[in-house]
């Protein structure tokens, strides 16, 4: 049995750190994203949900690490980030959610 995905399932969440900010001046917005899913699938449900014109997507895999804390090895998984270039003169805003 094949399970239909939604969606918002393909894009978990926006990262806001002050890197992407920096890129958001340049028309860029970064998504964490599934792992599973590649660039054209992406750019489809970025143009679904924001109603924008994406011109480019390029994707960063970010591996898992471990590290210790306080005596333990910890695991920290990694992740997907999309990096989303759009037409000139549109914009998203993360602020209003979705």
């Amino acid at each position: 049995m094949i399970k239909k995905s939604n969606i918002y399932d393909k894009i978990i969440s926006p990262i806001v750190t002050e890197k992407s900010t920096n890129l958001s001046e340049q028309n860029k917005i970064v998504f964490k994203v599934n792992k599973k899913f590649n660039k054209k699938i992406i750019k489809k449900n970025i143009e679904k949900i924001f109603k924008v014109e994406v011109v480019k997507v390029n994707i960063v895999n970010k591996k898992s690490k471990k590290k210790s804390s306080r005596g333990r090895k910890v695991r920290i998984p990694g992740f997907k980030k999309a990096i989303v270039t759009l037409k000139k003169g549109q914009n998203i805003d993360l602020t209003t959610g979705i």
